[in-house]
């Protein structure tokens, strides 16, 4: 899986369909019929007085991922489970990233480390010998 923490803080914001977005650089952009939900760096939202929620983390797992793949966000999801932690995750063409909250990302990363860690040995010890 190779998680990876991105530094940056990132947060929630839902703005009209007529707000000009492009200057925000949103990470994500997302278009409901209630509005449109963007990820942004918590610094951008805080300097245009942007009301957000859910300040996070993005921890990329830098392995390309299938997006016809069953189970694996799942069983991730239920890992960090265990450990109360909530994640939002995002799969894109090449990577699926968890955001997950600001004050438990370390926590985080350390229980995906030790899944992937489990998961190598896991797969050395089933191999073809």
């Amino acid at each position: 899986m190779k998680p990876a923490l991105d530094p940056r803080v990132w947060v929630y914001c839902c703005v009209d369909r007529s707000y000009p977005t492009d200057e925000l650089k949103p990470l994500l952009l997302f278009r409901e019929n209630e509005g449109v939900t963007i990820l942004i760096e918590r610094e951008v939202a805080e300097q245009i007085n942007l009301p957000f929620s859910f300040p996070s983390r993005r921890i990329t797992l830098r392995v390309h991922s299938d997006l016809e793949a069953v189970g694996f966000l799942a069983r991730l999801a239920s890992e960090l489970t265990k450990y109360g932690i909530p994640a939002n995750a995002v799969s894109a063409y090449y990577h699926d990233h968890l955001f997950v909250p600001l004050d438990r990302s370390e926590e985080a990363l350390r229980v995906l480390e030790e899944l992937s860690a489990f998961a190598a040995r896991q797969a050395l010890n089933d191999g073809p010998f």
